[in-house]
């Protein structure tokens, strides 16, 4: 998400941090790019004017900060606008003590709702411990209930039948009864939509907002409709009183002109973002880490909070042990490909690791990280053509294995050449540095004091002395 605008904000951001002197004209130019590239995003053109207002206000009337330079001290500026425009930090869903708390979803047909209460459900259960129950309240459209019936099927999370009932007022009594006789805390309504606002709609989902007095209300848009997603929060805004924002199919919006407005526009917080169909692709909205990605400093912290959800702690130190005593096997190296797809697509990997962190590289074009993924796929088809003791024994791989290996995994032998030689040339250096031998010096003394490894070692020789 955000790619388009990215690339343009960080160009002229660039050329402002190479000046040592600021004049008007600067500014000026650096505004003007800055306010196409905003609205090319499609973000609101109220939101654009507001933004670079504030934007050249503080920076004409603001003391430039001793350790930034002029142009870094309007890149800060325009970090914590940006941040500010996004809603400052991060929200929640708020939950009282009653039990059950209920979470209206609503929106347009069409916009996500339906999988997005799955979603919701799913991270409610494991990071707020809440105990959900679903509920689909959408009588109109064919088999909407048997489809949320399907995602809690697949979730492992209970769904309301209410058998018999097609009225959505009674649906919702029916189910706060249920509730409240096992226990459940929170109950997701999945509210019906429409092509487009109607007033029957809206009469309906105010009489279930009367009836069940919900802590939240949130509104699913569609990131891809761009304004008109603005446009329809706006109205749902005015009519409801919603408390939130779930915007979906942010992975497939290079734009992202949508989370720029709408919480400019709504006043009302971006709470989650869908970023792809598995139903774990959601992530709760961080104002100054979307910012960070923006202006492309990166956002490690989201990064690292991924790894340590996908990644399995004992696995990890496993593998750590082997590295350290050089038996990491091709069947290790396939495990930890494994791993890497768990964290999503390589672009979005890359779209959190800051910009500058790799100085001297290229900037990867999504046809390199394409061409990087096939490469990571034939990697594992051609692992997974080895026989287990191959995995374990690189060394018995001749040529007649390699050939087999080959038209197992539908590639060539010098795919299977290749693969080995960089194995075998991984092996080496990760053997290398965990001596100290590439580290040298110091940066050795460093490392064995980190990892622990030639302590043993030195105390052995300590006491034949």
């Amino acid at each position: 998400m955000f790619e388009a605008l990215s690339d343009k904000l960080k160009k002229v951001l660039k050329d402002l941090r190479g000046e040592s002197r600021l004049t008007p004209e600067h500014l000026d130019l650096a505004m003007r790019e800055i306010r196409i590239a905003l609205l090319e995003a499609d973000v609101n053109f109220k939101v654009v004017r507001g933004f670079i207002e504030r934007v050249k206000e503080q920076a004409i009337g603001q003391a430039v900060l001793q350790q930034l330079s002029p142009g870094q001290q309007v890149v800060k500026i325009v970090y914590d606008e940006m941040v500010r425009m996004l809603g400052g930090t991060s929200s929640r869903l708020l939950f009282t003590s009653r039990r059950p708390n209920p979470v209206m979803i609503v929106g347009l047909q069409g916009s996500g709702k339906t999988t997005s209460t799955g979603k919701i459900s799913r991270w409610l259960q494991q990071n707020q411990n809440r105990n959900p129950l679903l509920l689909s309240v959408d009588v109109y459209r064919p088999a909407a209930r048997d489809q949320l019936a399907v995602i809690g099927k697949a979730l492992g999370i209970p769904v309301f039948a209410g058998e018999g009932l097609s009225d959505p007022l009674e649906l919702c009594r029916a189910a706060r009864l249920h509730c409240e006789q096992v226990g459940f805390d929170t109950l997701l309504i999945d509210t019906a939509g429409r092509l487009h606002i109607d007033e029957e709609l809206m009469t309906e989902l105010d009489s279930i907002k009367r009836e069940m007095q919900p802590s939240e209300i949130l509104f699913v848009a569609d990131a891809m409709t761009g304004q008109d997603a603005v446009q329809s929060a706006r109205e749902f805004n005015e009519r409801l009183g919603l408390t939130g924002v779930v915007l979906t199919k942010m992975d497939g919006d290079a734009r992202g002109g949508a989370a720029l407005s709408i919480r400019e526009v709504t006043g009302q917080p971006i709470k989650f973002v869908g970023v792809g169909e598995k139903y774990d692709a959601l992530e709760p909205f961080y104002p100054e880490r979307i910012a960070s990605r923006i202006l492309g400093m990166g956002d490690v912290l989201s990064l690292i909070e991924k790894v340590q959800s996908e990644v399995d702690e004992k696995e990890a130190l496993k593998l750590q042990e082997k590295l350290e005593s050089d038996e990491f096997t091709l069947e290790d190296f396939r495990d930890q490909l494994r791993q890497v797809k768990k964290l999503g697509s390589l672009d979005s990997i890359l779209s959190m690791i800051p910009g500058d962190l790799f100085g001297g590289m290229p900037k990867m074009t999504p046809e390199m990280t394409a061409q990087m993924e096939r490469e990571l796929k034939k990697t594992e088809a051609i692992i997974n053509s080895m026989t287990p003791l191959e995995r374990e024994r690189h060394q018995i791989i001749n040529g007649q294995r390699r050939r087999r290996i080959a038209l197992g995994s539908g590639t060539n032998v010098s795919d299977v050449n290749n693969l080995l030689k960089q194995y075998v040339e991984m092996r080496r250096m990760m053997r290398q540095m965990t001596q100290g031998g590439m580290l040298g010096g110091l940066g050795g003394r460093v490392a064995r004091r980190i990892t622990g490894i030639g302590s043993k070692r030195k105390k052995k020789k300590k006491k034949r002395r």
